[in-house]
């Protein structure tokens, strides 16, 4: 029998391809091409190793005899020539991404992975007045947290043997095709984060292909915003504007002349602000002074309450607006109107009769009232008692979306698009880069979560690919009112019964 042939680290580092796959393994080296695209792993892991020795990976899971008794003889090609083997070609490969390191300086963009670690990243290196007004939430912190916990409740039931080898995440907002049913939730004064600020995301979304909604409170005014990018066409995404109604209706009016001329054409009427929230975190840290919005009339100053950014500059909303004043928003802005804010299932009854075009089920981030429904309880809550509401309005989800299964479980409940906040003010931490960088991340997560559930196509969600049944009985049955508990009014009605 002839001696094994003895083969040096630079031919065997020659096989390093699909089409042309050796490793060494315990001193053998093996001819995988063939073999390797049939491995019951994937032929990833034995790329990884291509060319190079892969025995410390063989041995941890297999038996010694394996290969021997898997392959024929004529693909053991011959022996490894120690003699040859340097540190560089003995170095294993990188076997993942490394985490993020928790430091005070920002690790490469691309070792983030997910809305969790743009998060990680933004505790540890954002300003920490910056840190906690985004990070910050009302009192106790209970709806924030449920925006995102309640959407692990719900479980999917995939589907499979499906054809998934080509999915399409665009989908239509007002009209308007998108590459992903996602938009840019509205923040305050972006360029806490970023110089940037809402004109990174303004870029970032528009190459990217999905909406932004600027808020009244923007860093930049909005023709500073919109002045950077491309004029609009049909087949870009639209530009949404967020609107706080001002105590001082002229100074609205005059915004929403602004607003017009600057191209826009649909407004989110934000309706569960009348006052803030209690901010903890936010009240804890002094605010710099000079942090003034262009459009809104908010002035931040310290007081004894606090330096909470979000009570201060939102002192100039009116407290005082109702339904009826939809009347008066028709006669000043002549295009599409979204009510932001919505909480239940009457209200949004009440929204269709307004003839709003869309609405917005959102708790402000958790922001204002504590213990207030999570976003995709009153989902639930619509699908249940004003079902017919999904026949005639666009309606929008606000609140705990970090993943992509998250964006499509809000699709299968019906909802025509997702809005995410926080993750796109951490990404920005990385200015424009990084918010297209986790534009893409959330586009894979959502196309990876189609193909595993068994759809290809956004047209094809349906509630019947998710289980509920650990929510529903949290979900409100008939009208308002409480299942079985009796009240007096109190006050100065005098306590009268209903």
């Amino acid at each position: 029998m002839a001696e094994p042939k003895l083969l040096s680290t630079e031919e065997i580092s020659k096989h390093n391809t699909a089409k042309d796959l050796w490793i060494v393994v315990d001193g053998q080296v093996w001819d995988l091409t063939n073999f390797a695209p049939e491995h019951p792993g994937g032929i990833g892991i034995i790329l990884q190793h291509a060319g190079h020795d892969a025995s410390q990976p063989y041995n941890e899971v297999h038996s010694p005899s394996l290969l021997p008794k898997t392959l024929t003889t004529s693909k053991l090609i011959g022996t490894l020539d120690t003699s040859t083997v340097s540190s560089a070609w003995a170095k294993p490969p990188p076997q993942q991404n490394p985490k993020v390191q928790l430091k005070n300086e920002k690790p490469p963009l691309d070792t983030l992975i997910s809305t969790h670690d743009f998060e990680a990243v933004a505790e540890r290196t954002l300003a920490p007045k910056t840190w906690a007004f985004y990070s910050s939430a009302a009192t106790d912190l209970v709806t924030h947290k449920a925006n995102s916990s309640f959407f692990d409740r719900i479980w999917f039931r995939p589907r499979v043997l499906r054809d998934v080898r080509r999915r399409d995440t665009r989908a239509r907002i007002l009209g308007r095709e998108v590459e992903m049913p996602v938009f840019v939730s509205p923040a305050a004064l972006a360029r806490l984060v970023h110089p940037e600020g809402e004109k990174a995301i303004a870029r970032a979304c528009w190459g990217k292909g999905i909406v932004q909604c600027v808020s009244t409170n923007a860093s930049f005014s909005i023709d500073e915003i919109t002045s950077g990018l491309p004029s609009p066409s049909t087949s870009s995404p639209p530009l949404f504007f967020q609107l706080y109604v001002n105590k001082h209706r002229p100074h609205s009016e005059r915004l929403l002349r602004t607003v017009w001329d600057s191209g826009i054409r649909t407004i989110f009427l934000t309706v569960d602000s009348p006052i803030a929230g209690k901010r903890e975190a936010d009240e804890r840290v002094r605010m710099e002074e000079d942090q003034a919005a262009p459009m809104g009339q908010g002035k931040p100053v310290n007081d004894k309450k606090g330096g909470g950014l979000g009570r201060i500059t939102g002192s100039f909303i009116d407290e005082g607006l109702e339904w009826g004043d939809l009347e008066w928003l028709r006669s000043v802005w002549r295009g599409k109107v979204v009510v932001k804010g919505v909480m239940g299932a009457e209200d949004a009854r009440r929204a269709l009769e307004w003839g709003v075009d869309g609405i917005v089920l959102s708790n402000h981030g958790g922001r204002n009232l504590d213990t207030s429904p999570p976003a995709i309880l009153i989902l639930l809550d619509i699908q249940r008692n004003a079902p017919q509401i999904f026949d005639k309005l666009e309606v929008y989800v606000d609140g705990g979306i970090r993943r992509g299964t998250d964006i499509l479980k809000a699709i299968c409940l019906g909802a025509t698009a997702v809005s995410v906040g926080r993750p796109f003010l951490y990404a920005l931490n990385y200015g424009q880069e990084g918010v297209e960088w986790l534009i893409d991340l959330l586009k894979d997560e959502l196309s990876v979560a189609m193909a595993l559930v068994g759809i290809t196509d956004l047209g094809q969600a349906h509630p019947g690919l998710v289980n509920t049944g650990d929510l529903d009985h949290l979900v409100p049955v008939g009208e308002s009112g409480h299942p079985y508990a009796r009240w007096r009014r109190g006050g100065k009605s005098g306590g009268a019964k209903l």
